[in-house]
């Protein structure tokens, strides 16, 4: 199985099923990186936390995702997740990679970002020990990918400001009413302004709430949440997730440079 390093998953996990990862590039005020090559997610924070502008990251190469396909066996039925498309151009990079390579590849956009990717990453990798074939995978995912939640709450908006997303005086006024954001998953795996909420204590009790009207039952739901740093918090919102939801399990891991350039200081992802 192959994917790009967006997934943000802990490494203990990319071990357990052999998973490939081709890394995303990232440059910090001219100088560029390798995501997970030579730039850890901490690394990453505190550069950007002091650059003057805002880091950029590009997709792999068509020829990066060639070459991590032919590693495998010639006969091998290999299977890639990546990003969504709607936020990157590496559904793309993946998928003309595979005509470089004689190899049967199957590319799956997952149409998320951070652990809503690499969750599906995971549940595919499970189905595939479990012996299922590629179509039953790939049907498993489908549904799985449908039925996911993302939301990103994010504290500042100075790096959304940065990016153009967002003008400057908007941005100002924003952070003198101490306005903070929470976005969701818009169609085609694209990000969208959910709700505008002054407060961080009342946005993250929004959260919540928004996180315990979209399901009654959460007993066989796995959540991912990422943060850029700001593990206190990340580890609070676990745990009230865990005494109001009671899931099956809360996965926790830093935020990589590809959603952490935008979600910036404080921010985080949760998906489910």
């Amino acid at each position: 199985m192959v994917t790009d390093s967006s997934a943000d998953l802990p490494i203990e996990l990319l071990q357990k099923y052999d998973i490939t990862v081709v890394p995303m590039n990232v440059s910090i005020e001219g100088k560029d990186y390798q995501e997970g090559v030579d730039l850890t997610p901490q690394e990453f924070f505190k550069k950007m936390f002091v650059a003057a502008e805002l880091p950029k990251t590009s997709q792999p190469s068509p020829a990066t995702f060639a070459a991590a396909y032919s590693k495998f066996p010639a006969d091998s039925d290999i299977l890639c997740l990546t990003i969504s498309s709607g936020l990157s151009g590496t559904y793309q990079s993946a998928t003309i990679g595979k005509d470089l390579t004689e190899n049967k590849v199957t590319v799956f956009d997952t149409l998320a970002g951070s652990l809503g990717h690499g969750m599906q990453i995971l549940r595919a990798a499970e189905l595939a020990e479990q012996g299922h074939s590629l179509d039953e995978i790939i049907a498993n995912l489908t549904e799985y990918r449908e039925n996911m939640n993302i939301y990103i709450l994010l504290d500042t908006l100075e790096n959304i400001v940065k990016g153009g997303r967002l003008s400057k005086f908007q941005g100002s006024l924003a952070k003198l009413l101490n306005i903070k954001v929470l976005l969701q998953r818009g169609n085609g795996g694209t990000v969208e302004i959910s709700e505008k909420i002054r407060g961080k204590k009342k946005s993250q009790k929004r959260l919540l709430e928004v996180i315990k009207q979209s399901k009654s039952d959460f007993s066989e739901t796995v959540f991912g949440i990422t943060h850029t740093g700001n593990i206190e918090e990340a580890e609070a919102l676990k745990n009230e997730i865990i005494a109001q939801c009671h899931p099956k399990d809360v996965m926790l891991n830093y935020m990589g440079a590809t959603m952490g350039t935008y979600a910036g200081k404080g921010g985080m992802i949760i998906s489910y």
